[in-house]
């Protein structure tokens, strides 16, 4: 299951949440194996983001977590597309927008511990 953390320094309508989840649930999809139905993302609106500055300029700080993708297949493609993403539904300028990638080995999930290592 990939989970998603947005955090932006604006205010967001829940029609920009629920229209940034979509896209992100469509994003996901890049990355082999992932899709929008075990997607889990949490947003987080009018956060104390800085970056140079007083803190007005429209920042975006996103983590992204993923299980069994050392690799990192699709993560061009899935940064590509969130940035247009967080720029067409909020405003943010792609140079105003950063990722944090980890690479989840292990996961619980239903009551049951999955290890990566279980798969081969």
């Amino acid at each position: 299951m990939p989970f998603v953390v947005v955090r932006v320094n604006t205010a967001m309508t829940t029609e920009q949440e629920l229209g940034l989840k979509a896209q992100l649930g469509q994003a996901i999809g890049l990355v082999p194996g992932k899709s929008e139905e075990y997607l889990l993302v949490d947003v987080e609106n009018r956060c104390h983001l800085f970056l140079v500055g007083d803190g007005q300029t429209p920042l975006a700080y996103l983590e992204a977590s993923v299980f069994g993708n050392e690799g990192h297949a699709g993560y061009a493609a899935f940064t590509r597309a969130v940035t247009q993403s967080l720029h067409d539904v909020l405003g943010i300028a792609p140079d105003h927008a950063y990722l944090r990638f980890s690479d989840i080995g292990a996961w619980g999930v239903s009551g049951q511990y999955i290890d990566r290592r279980m798969f081969g």
